[in-house]
């Protein structure tokens, strides 16, 4: 059997690619990578041929372990990397670029403190500034430097934030357009949707919202 060389590639300074493999899910069969930034590993899922492409469907998604792994309704983040990876299957060719960044980049035991002071009413963004963190604190060079690896010329960027199209375009990556995910939100997660909206200008329908919030007043909502 042939065992693939295991010496890293590093793409610049910053980050290194580690390794590879077929990883078969439930949305269909991907190519797995593993990077390295610092102290983080870094995980790209490549569906199809990508090497080279222009304005692929590309997510771009920071790590939520307390919905992702836990179950958690309090946010949309694994409905919206469910559905990434199934749109992405669905198209043919595309990537999901996972980044470990947790709770925005203030790290899973600040999110837990910022969680214990929206229980006492503050919204996602003033519980933030409450323990004298930014309001995101994501960086994304990691994605730039996954991009070049692929020599991938243009993106269509899967986001609902225009900020996630800014970030990126300083780093030299050219984002052609952007494509929506929008996941219907839940009696836990509308008002932390509803801030990302209102104050931190994601691009998410308000009918979306006020559709949800009638339907919870008249006792339809599941």
């Amino acid at each position: 059997m042939h065992v693939p060389s295991q010496v890293s590639r590093v793409i610049r300074p910053q980050t290194q690619w580690l390794a590879s493999a077929d990883l078969p899910t439930k949305f269909g069969f991907f190519k797995t990578h593993v990077f390295r930034s610092g102290e983080d590993e870094h995980v790209a899922l490549v569906f199809g041929a990508i090497e080279g492409r222009a304005e692929l469907p590309v997510r771009i998604h920071s790590e939520c372990m307390t919905s992702e792994v836990f179950g958690s309704l309090k946010c949309d983040c694994k409905e919206q990397l469910d559905f990434a990876l199934a749109d992405v299957a669905r198209r043919g060719a595309g990537a999901v670029l996972y980044l470990r960044q947790e709770g925005r980049g203030i790290g899973l035991a600040n999110k837990i403190r910022a969680y214990d002071l929206q229980s006492r009413g503050a919204d996602t963004v003033d519980a933030n500034r409450l323990l004298g963190l930014p309001d995101d604190a994501r960086e994304y060079h990691v994605a730039a430097d996954m991009l070049a690896h692929f020599g991938i010329t243009s993106v269509q960027l899967m986001t609902n934030n225009p900020a996630k199209v800014n970030a990126l375009a300083k780093l030299g990556v050219v984002v052609a357009g952007r494509l929506p995910l929008v996941v219907p939100p839940n009696p836990f997660s509308e008002h932390y949707l509803e801030t990302k909206r209102a104050r931190m200008a994601h691009e998410l329908p308000q009918r979306l919202l006020d559709g949800h919030l009638a339907a919870i007043s008249s006792g339809e909502a599941e």
